[in-house]
């Protein structure tokens, strides 16, 4: 959770302190917010952390991507495995897979 007190702080302040506020964002796992003339303008983050929000990202992709195939077959709009084997081939100069 965020701490005020602990988790902004001037850009200024960053850069003369660099070395405590990357080992508190590698302990902690929580980003920094860094201002600048008072406002909010850099969200500093552990590379462990971020690498963690952009898996986070891909799996909820994929699961967004599952439902709309589930959708898609509760709603009738499929196509037949023969159907786009043919198609598939035809579209690629494919020939014919002996059956």
């Amino acid at each position: 959770m965020l701490d005020i007190g602990k988790d902004i702080h001037s850009l200024s302040d960053f850069k003369l302190n660099t070395t405590t506020f990357v080992d508190q964002m590698r302990d902690t796992g929580l980003p920094l917010f860094l201002t600048i003339d008072g406002e909010a303008e850099i969200v500093v983050q552990d590379a462990a952390s971020y690498q963690k929000i952009l898996d986070r990202i891909d799996q909820l992709e994929a699961l967004e991507g599952i439902e709309r195939g589930v959708a898609d077959v509760e709603a009738g709009r499929v196509t037949p495995l023969e159907v786009f084997e043919l198609e598939f081939r035809k579209q690629r100069g494919l020939p014919d897979r002996p059956r």
